[in-house]
């Protein structure tokens, strides 16, 4: 599976919002070579599951739809289970840590050589040998 970028939560949240910036990053890279890892969709259902029902939370629904027609998923695999736990032990030895859901998103990235991409670089510039890049 060839990917370069894989996107983190902000900045599929930035997508759905219509954020400039992050459309037009998006827009310059090649759709075959961005990616989304399976616990960012499920950050954003969570999300989007506890807003109450209205047109804002309907129509975030729907753009969420159009992205992830338009961009591939990242499975979980035993690779990535291998990593989270080796960063996760990694973390807390050098008395810092990053959550789970984020931690998982690292762990994807580092197993498929990726960058990824978030408008939060400083929290995951905490996971050594991962490649980050801001989109914001």
């Amino acid at each position: 599976m060839s990917v370069t970028h894989l996107l983190d939560t902000t900045i599929v949240s930035a997508l759905m919002r219509s954020d400039r910036a992050a459309a037009e990053h998006l827009l310059r890279a090649d759709p075959n070579d961005v990616k989304v890892p399976q616990p960012v969709v499920a950050e954003i259902r969570y999300g989007l599951s506890r807003l109450p029902p209205s047109r804002r939370r309907s129509m975030l629904e729907d753009r969420l739809e159009v992205l992830l027609q338009s961009l591939e998923r990242v499975p979980w695999s035993d690779e990535v289970s291998r990593v989270f736990g080796e960063v996760k032990a990694d973390l807390e030895k050098r008395g810092t840590r990053v959550d789970d859901f984020d931690l998982a998103i690292a762990a994807h990235a580092l197993v498929l050589g990726a960058t990824l991409v978030t408008e939060n670089t400083k929290h995951f510039r905490r996971v050594r040998g991962l490649s980050v890049e801001s989109w914001a």
